[in-house]
């Protein structure tokens, strides 16, 4: 049985095929968001935030602690030679998957 809805039916089917396939590279890109951010602190608190050295490690430290560290540094109560600057470069939203991202590794013993 042939209707005049098949042409709409096979356009919407298509249309969410489409968004389908769109939203599934964002989605695997989310995935690693928190990492990826995470990332720009490799160069002095190391990869998983073991840093080596006289810089403070991340690894293992609440959100909770690392984020009001960060807000210290934003508003200036916290003196840094470079951590004010960087702060400001980042949302709250990034900054609490970053954090979240420390505090989820596991501490250098």
């Amino acid at each position: 049985m042939r209707t005049t809805q098949s042409p709409r039916w096979a356009f919407g089917l298509g249309l969410a095929a489409t968004l389908v396939a769109l939203a599934s590279p964002a989605a695997a890109q989310d995935a690693n968001l928190a990492r990826n951010l995470a990332a720009t602190c490799a160069n002095c608190h190391g990869t998983t935030g073991n840093a080596l050295g006289d810089m403070k490690p991340l690894a293992g430290m609440s959100s909770d602690k690392l984020l009001a560290m960060v807000a210290d540094f934003k508003s200036g109560a916290q003196p840094a030679t470079i951590m004010h600057q960087i702060a400001k470069g980042y949302t709250d939203e990034q900054m609490k998957l970053i954090a979240g991202f420390f505090a989820a590794q596991q501490p250098r013993k």
